[in-house]
């Protein structure tokens, strides 16, 4: 398996204007860089044309679930990453990487009972998610307890399935429109119907990260940690190092991940995932070489050389995962709502 497997990443950053639903265009074309409990799985037999069955799916499931626990338990950098792809696989190699290099635990996890929504697919690609709370496991003694969301996915018959991405979710999810078979309806990246297009919507939520609340695109993605929040933590580590002299830049950006989505009940609105990049460096003015830049601590596992130094720059990138409601294109004030997420590490560089 290799890093980034999945669906080709439609918009960068810049192309957010070219499919937004009406409620939204105004807004992003000004871009000039740019609860309710979820059904029970369904059981009935697959009805012509799906794919993917409710037993891939559970199969597929519990194959993550008893390879990930062994190579947690073992140290077993090279199976687990056999059954991840994409941000999923960033996130878990950067586990590995301080556990090889400075002895950190790689985290083990026990799920509570899933829930499955496996879209009504006909050929390829494949994908279906999973919902479970998830509890954190340190020397036994069980710890935080989330709630998840876990995106499935393989591009053809010769790929086993892998675990694509997680998000750790906010608050739980609306329900998610099945058909007669309890089968989910999926949703296309290009649905124009949606506030967002969900081939856009990452691209839309970067320029709200990336410039704050005064981006035209705040008009349509709504404030929260992952958004206006993650521009503000962002903003103010570039404020703390420009007081020591220094150049911090970050950038949101899409990546090659899935980009996959799911009715909801209603018809009007969808639940929508996709990964994107953030992309940071730290640097002196010029680039000129000055007292060495620190390399925050969990990129220091991920450096080519363990005898980097960065005299001139700090390159610290992450993978993230984002889980999101996107209302109805005619949905009065409607904005995206990101509901979900989860990083790690991809890349360290200093020199």
């Amino acid at each position: 398996m290799t890093h980034g497997k999945g669906w080709t990443w439609a918009a960068r950053r810049g192309g957010a204007a070219t499919a937004i639903g009406a409620a939204a265009l105004a807004a992003v074309t000004l871009l000039s860089i740019q609860g309710c409990a979820p059904a029970p799985d369904a059981d009935a037999d697959t009805p012509a044309g799906h794919s993917v069955t409710f037993a891939d799916a559970r199969a597929a499931y519990q194959t993550y679930l008893n390879v990930s626990h062994v190579a947690a338990a073992t140290g077993d950098e090279a199976s687990a990453l056999t059954v991840v792809t994409s941000a999923q696989w960033t996130q878990t190699r950067s586990q590995y990487n301080a556990l090889v290099s400075a002895g950190t635990p790689v985290p083990r996890y026990r799920y509570g009972t899933p829930t499955f929504y496996v879209p009504g697919l006909s050929g390829f690609p494949q994908w279906f998610m999973v919902t479970a709370s998830r509890t954190t496991v340190t020397s036994g003694k069980p710890g935080a307890t989330d709630s998840t969301l876990m995106l499935f996915a393989r591009e053809k018959t010769t790929e086993d399935w892998t675990l694509s991405g997680t998000a750790v979710l906010s608050r739980p999810l609306p329900a998610i429109a099945r058909d007669a078979d309890g089968y989910a309806v999926p949703v296309s990246s290009k649905d124009s119907t949606l506030l967002l297009r969900p081939d856009v919507a990452g691209a839309t939520q970067a320029a709200v990260v990336d410039d704050g609340p005064s981006s035209p695109a705040a008009q349509v993605i709504a404030a929260g940690p992952m958004t206006t929040g993650l521009y503000a933590a962002q903003a103010a580590r570039a404020a703390a190092e420009q007081a020591r002299g220094l150049q911090y830049q970050w950038l949101l950006q899409g990546a090659p991940y899935p980009q996959v989505g799911l009715r909801l009940v209603g018809g009007d609105s969808a639940l929508i995932m996709y990964g994107m990049y953030l992309n940071t460096s730290n640097e002196h003015p010029n680039l000129v070489a000055g007292s060495p830049i620190p390399v925050p601590a969990e990129f220091t596992p991920l450096l080519a050389e363990p005898t980097e130094v960065g005299y001139h720059a700090v390159f610290a990138n992450w993978a993230y995962q984002f889980a999101a409601i996107d209302p109805s294109a005619t949905a009065r004030d409607g904005k995206l709502d990101v509901i979900g997420s989860q990083s790690g590490p991809s890349f360290g560089h200093a020199y």
